[in-house]
């Protein structure tokens, strides 16, 4: 981003406690997504966001697994965004690929998606398609309402980042990737989680809600099954359908398949 962008208001920090109504709908929504797209078994790795556990992502990985597919924890305890990360999920990729013999689909919400986007770059010919969750990859160095507890939990400056892992966090991934956003979000800056490369096989979706309830929101679950649904090789982008469903999406009010911003 080349302007400098203002970090979420104190309204919206306050909003955020909104995810635990999201929650709520969640639980409720179960009935409406019973005919959402199902896996075959495929592999998916789940990355918490900062100082955020495997408990935090329980939700959405116990909807993944409802709908056919291996949804893993990352196991490394709470994310408190250290470079010591990137070689145990190598490790945690490569074992899933020889477990599975498939490529494994990563999804990352926040700090999280963060780390899927430098894995993915990693080690593109175990991946097979990254999606974010309000991660601002691209405001490594702008604020953010997280400053002060990422510099607490990592023990280093906001934006104080090795040259060579921020490269690899800011390049887009060769494989299909989706960053998945909300407006209201009330801790990161949602321009930074705009991936601004066009390609065929990226897309950026806006979903209403907060940053903290993203792991849990329904319409972001509609969005992650449809995604991973997808034959390899055969990617479409996410089509805001007529109906109810397309009702909760931004850009089906604005006549578009693809984000405007």
């Amino acid at each position: 981003m080349s302007s400098y962008i203002k970090k979420p208001s104190l309204f919206k920090v306050l909003f955020e406690t909104r995810a635990l109504f999201e929650l709520g709908v969640y639980y409720s929504s179960f009935p409406f997504l019973k005919n959402v797209p199902r896996g075959e078994g495929q592999p998916v790795l789940v990355l918490p966001g900062l100082l955020a556990s495997d408990f935090s992502t329980g939700p959405l990985r116990k909807f993944l697994n409802a709908k056919g597919y291996h949804a893993y924890p990352w196991q490394l305890g709470r994310n408190r965004g250290q470079v010591e990360y990137i070689e145990k999920l190598e490790d945690k990729i490569k074992g899933l690929n020889i477990r599975h013999g498939k490529k494994v689909n990563l999804i990352g919400w926040s700090l999280g998606g963060i780390f899927a986007r430098l894995m993915a770059n990693k080690m593109p010919g175990h991946i097979r398609q990254v999606i974010t969750l309000g991660s601002p990859f691209m405001g490594i160095h702008g604020e953010s309402n997280a400053d002060f507890a990422y510099e607490m939990a990592s023990g280093q400056k906001r934006g104080d980042v090795d040259p060579q892992v921020l490269a690899m966090i800011e390049k887009v991934p060769d494989m299909p990737f989706t960053s998945i956003y909300s407006k209201g979000d009330g801790i990161v800056c949602w321009q930074h989680c705009i991936e601004p490369t066009k390609r065929d096989n990226i897309q950026n979706i806006e979903v209403i809600g907060s940053h903290l309830g993203l792991g849990h929101n329904a319409s972001a679950l509609l969005v992650i099954a449809d995604r991973l649904a997808q034959e390899e090789g055969y990617w479409q982008p996410f089509v805001f359908e007529r109906g109810i469903k397309g009702l909760v999406y931004p850009q089906y009010w604005k006549g578009a398949s693809a984000v405007l911003v």
